[in-house]
């Protein structure tokens, strides 16, 4: 006897802890649909939640398919219960009976079950997008890549022109209130671009100036004129190797320190921040970095001259048998202050160039670390690729103009 009830206290609390399938059928929902002509009768019941609308789905998808309905209604009054799975493929239904022209009314829903339904609405009618189809190939497919680029060019000329305008402007740390100038900012931006590429810079154009003197007295031994490298040199060095090198290295140590800058605060949301507040994003952001850039980038083509012609000396001493003496008496000679200003006059265009394509680049800079980096390397390859252009474009207007 007591074994007996044992068991039937065990069966209770298993039936309890566990309702029986007959239960969970009972609550399952229920789809049942009549169709008269262009009128569409559905009525829902059972409970539509996340653990059993899945038994549904399909005869909801085949009633968002039916052809020819132009009024339905879909009567709620014998749900259950209803969560945001459940109000989802309802709203799902009406959206679709309504993208074919029908009306669709919506009745018996309970006031919590139309909460719902409003709280899904938007999602329903977002519209889901096509998968895209691969690019074209072949002469299309480089014909297509041409107009994308002619567009992405564009767009960054004129942002470029927008950052070059509100530079010129002045400073505009503040929207409409003046052009107060942070000298701080710019210091140290000049101390982080100028003061920390010194070594670098000096030690990449000493040695490239070495490999100028020592190829080109190589060459000219040929022909018993190896006095004539310090000609090769100072003109190479002073016009075209010092400004070039020089901001090819800016490019890629503070172009991309720029963008990398500019583009972590926009993941961040700190510029959106900044406009919020009042303050210009370029102001504030750009003109430090653009003003230290057209101030260092100078400074540093002297310093890279130098360093090349030092470089030269030593080769040359070591190599060819001139003596420091005779080296500078000979460039002396052969240079003269246009040789020296030929080069010195690029050096701020470079710096801006290098400065507002790092900006733009850092603009751009989505919500991704892969978009933080494959602008920085954009910024950087553009940056050296325009530098080169202008300097290709100042060489033959220097010869255009005989200077």
């Amino acid at each position: 006897m007591t074994g007996r009830l044992s068991r039937a206290k065990t069966a209770l609390m298993l039936t309890k802890a566990f309702p029986d399938a007959s239960g969970a059928r009972s609550n399952a929902p229920r789809v049942e649909a009549q169709v008269e002509g262009v009128h569409l009768a559905c009525r829902l019941s059972g409970a539509w939640n996340t653990q059993t609308v899945a038994g549904v789905d399909d005869e909801m998808r085949a009633l968002e398919q039916k052809q020819g309905v132009r009024e339905a209604v879909i009567d709620l009054s014998a749900v259950s219960a209803m969560d945001t799975a459940g109000a989802w493929l309802v709203k799902r239904l009406s959206t679709g009976l309504e993208a074919q022209g029908a009306h669709v009314e919506v009745q018996g829903a309970s006031s919590s079950s139309g909460q719902l339904l409003v709280a899904v609405d938007d999602a329903a009618h977002q519209e889901i997008p096509k998968p895209v189809a691969g690019r074209p190939t072949g002469v299309i497919g480089l014909l297509d890549s041409l107009g994308r680029n002619v567009f992405t060019f564009r767009d960054d000329f004129l942002m470029s022109m927008h950052i070059l305008g509100a530079t010129i402007r002045g400073a505009q740390m503040k929207l409409g209130r003046g052009h107060a100038v942070n000298p701080a900012a710019i210091v140290s931006q000049m101390d982080k671009m100028g003061i920390g590429a010194i070594p670098v810079v000096l030690l990449m154009s000493s040695i490239i100036g070495a490999i100028i003197a020592q190829q080109g007295a190589f060459q000219l031994r040929y022909f018993g004129a190896e006095i004539f490298v310090v000609d090769l040199v100072g003109i190479l060095v002073l016009r075209e190797i010092g400004v070039l090198l020089t901001a090819i290295m800016i490019a890629g140590r503070s172009g991309s320190a720029i963008t990398a800058e500019i583009g972590s605060m926009k993941m961040r949301e700190e510029i959106d921040a900044l406009t919020v507040i009042g303050l210009n994003p370029v102001g504030v952001l750009v003109f430090p970095r653009l003003v230290a850039l057209v101030v260092v980038l100078p400074c540093l083509t002297i310093a890279a001259n130098f360093a090349a012609i030092i470089g030269a000396i030593v080769v040359s001493q070591v190599y060819s048998g001139i003596s420091p003496t005779t080296f500078i008496d000979r460039m002396r000679d052969a240079i003269d202050l246009s040789t020296v200003f030929a080069g010195l006059i690029k050096a701020p265009f470079m710096a801006l160039i290098i400065g507002i394509i790092a900006s733009v680049e850092g603009l751009k800079v989505g919500g991704s670390a892969e978009s933080l980096g494959t602008h920085v390397t954009s910024s950087v390859v553009k940056s050296i690729f325009v530098v080169i252009v202008v300097d290709g474009l100042f060489a033959m207007f220097y010869a255009a103009i005989d200077f």
